[in-house]
């Protein structure tokens, strides 16, 4: 239980950082800073396996790296909707 709690306040911590390097909110506030970074730290175990320190279930770096992927797909996403309409 106390790891689940932990992975999701990583999670949390690492949605809003890498929000903050990408100069963009993430919707949803802390609960869309959670979700992307867990889908982040997915995507960056993905492709970086292993690498760095682990608190709870996630390697921080690999998950800052993938959430900052997932937050760049999403934005340049959501802009060419907009456009269309």
């Amino acid at each position: 239980m106390l790891e689940l709690i932990i992975t999701l306040i990583v999670g949390g911590l690492v949605g809003w950082v890498a929000g903050m390097i990408m100069g963009t909110d993430i919707p949803g506030g802390k609960i869309g800073n959670i979700i992307a970074g867990l889908i982040g730290a997915w995507i960056g175990g993905k492709l970086i396996p292993g690498f760095g320190p682990q608190w709870g279930d996630i390697h921080p770096i690999p998950a800052l790296i993938g959430t900052i992927l997932l937050i760049a797909i999403l934005s340049i996403v959501l802009q060419m909707m907009h456009k269309r309409r």
